[in-house]
């Protein structure tokens, strides 16, 4: 490899180096920025209410629906829990169109949705679905049979949603290249109850799920022994974390009804808007650059450093101010194939290497997980996904030192969200010897070649964690969050609905018999009771 080569990566690699001194200063900021957005709303870490106070435990069981509105895909799934921690999965999937994702009104997407939910319940509970029409067209009294008929549906809903009540939800802004104004400030669950309604569909929406609740309570549901979990993150397409908090800490006022008796309520962090305000976290030229071509520039910082949609970009901005170099020769050399013959390395007219999101993340697993000593499918890859033809081995390992670096800082801030969140609860003090049970989900904790590994690296780095504390943190996989974990709130809402009727009953019932009791005359009197 020619020395300005290496010495030119080795610099670029130096940028995204996030020592230990760098996570435990985060760990500081980001307890800071928790805190206060538990005391206030408008702050970079929004801590939203989620008005679900409980975790399950394994033993519900029942058949509810559950939708998610992820990012690109909409996936529409019926869960029946068998109440020993296991399940049955039916479900669905379908590619959002692009022209939805940026449609003039809500209207249209939501009507697509509900339109998913139809083709879904027709398909796989067809039987469930005629028999509720023909209730509906044949009964004297509509609402007669209604209630037993309908599906109790949790509605994923992966963008910040101000909440004020278990099914109700206004969106505070898109992300993921999502950009409908006039959904903006309106409650989502209406929007798509409203469209499920036109369809004449049985299906009530019960409950707003963030993607990161649904994953704690899939965990929750599935986990092994009797840890509840504390939190539920995602590490794929985009960030975010939900978690376990007392109550008595939740400081800023909420509205709407919820359950007190828990003494706990799961709130949604948004963390990927961590640090807005760049207080502590990294800076490199590639990163400011990434954030002022994005269509969010000076939000979702934290995400634009951690998540899936965002590294390849990064890891692309990077190597293209190598090619760019002029004292460096990157693909752009001679190299031998393997029958001997001498080729020049070339780049495609279309490569993805010179165009925005060009680079998908999923190339930087294969660089990381090529441990061959010829690079070969990383060089095969760069071919087929960037038509870099005939990479050397000194541009394959250029390539694949920079993606390295880019993962690992990722996975070092994922630490500082985890560990921040561990320290807050007081989880290891309370006990010396019980786990800390998170529940990841997404493509980086499932794909990407020892990023979990490199998350524990850090939390031991952590102050009030450390090595035997990061011994006692267990990261598990957590089962379908997005669909189980939806069901399951839907489920707890549904709880929640039925407590809430018998409590109005028993409520009226009581003023009904001290009324009466109020007007029964004393002996010798008269009285008419109406």
């Amino acid at each position: 490899m020619p020395n300005s080569l290496v010495e030119e990566t080795k610099r670029i690699v130096a940028q995204f180096d996030y020592s230990d001194d760098d996570v435990n200063k985060g760990v500081r900021e980001f307890l800071r920025q928790m805190n206060e957005g538990l005391q206030k709303d408008g702050t970079s870490i929004s801590q939203i209410p989620t008005y679900v106070t409980g975790v399950p435990n394994g033993t519900e069981k029942g058949l509810y629906m559950a939708v998610d509105l992820g990012g690109t895909n909409f996936r529409v799934c019926s869960v029946h829990l068998n109440g020993d921690t296991t399940f049955n999965l039916t479900y669905s999937k379908v590619a959002i169109p692009k022209e939805l994702m940026v449609a003039k009104t809500s209207k249209e997407l939501f009507g697509f949705l509900a339109k998913q939910i139809e083709f879904f319940l027709k398909t796989h509970h067809e039987e469930h679905f005629e028999a509720h029409v023909r209730r509906r067209r044949s009964s004297k009294t509509a609402e007669g049979y209604e209630d037993e008929n309908l599906f109790q549906l949790g509605f994923t809903f992966s963008f910040p949603v101000q909440q004020f009540g278990i099914n109700k939800g206004s969106l505070i802004r898109w992300t993921k290249g999502f950009d409908i104004p006039d959904a903006v400030g309106k409650d989502v669950c209406a929007l798509l109850q409203d469209e499920i309604d036109l369809l004449h569909l049985p299906v009530k929406v019960a409950a707003l799920v963030n993607d990161t609740v649904g994953t704690l309570m899939a965990r929750s549901y599935t986990s092994p022994g009797k840890t509840a979990t504390l939190i539920g993150a995602i590490f794929g397409t985009g960030t975010n974390g939900a978690y376990v908090e007392k109550i008595t800490n939740l400081q800023k006022s909420v509205d709407g009804v919820y359950d007190k008796s828990t003494g706990e309520m799961v709130i949604n962090t948004e963390w990927g808007s961590f640090d807005n305000q760049l207080n502590v976290l990294p800076k490199t030229q590639f990163d400011a650059t990434l954030d002022r071509e994005s269509v969010n520039p000076g939000i979702q910082i934290f995400e634009k450093r951690v998540s899936g949609m965002f590294l390849g970009e990064i890891v692309r901005l990077a190597v293209v101010s190598l090619y760019e170099n002029a004292n460096v020769s990157l693909f752009k050399g001679v190299t031998s194939n393997t029958n001997g013959e001498q080729s020049t390395t070339h780049i495609g007219d279309d490569s993805g290497l010179f165009q925005q999101w060009g680079l998908d993340s999923s190339l930087m697993s294969v660089a990381v997980a090529d441990d061959t000593p010829e690079l070969s499918s990383l060089r095969q890859e760069l071919d087929s996904q960037l038509k870099i033809r005939s990479a050397s081995v000194e541009d394959a390992q250029a390539f694949k030192n920079i993606a390295h670096a880019v993962g690992r800082r990722a996975a070092r801030l994922s630490a500082v969200a985890l560990g921040s969140i561990v320290i807050q609860s007081g989880r290891l003090k309370e006990t010396s010897d019980d786990l800390v049970d998170i529940g990841a989900d997404g493509s980086l904790v499932e794909h990407y070649p020892f990023f979990r590994d490199m998350i524990y690296e850090a939390l031991k780095a952590i102050e009030g964690i450390g090595p035997e504390g990061a011994e006692r943190i267990r990261i598990g996989l957590a089962t379908d969050g997005s669909g189980v974990g939806a069901a399951l709130i839907a489920l707890v809402a549904a709880g929640m609905e039925k407590k809430a009727i018998v409590d109005e009953i028993a409520a009226l019932k009581n003023a009904a018999a001290q009324k009466i009791a109020g007007a029964i005359p004393s002996a010798g009197e008269s009285a008419t009771l109406t």
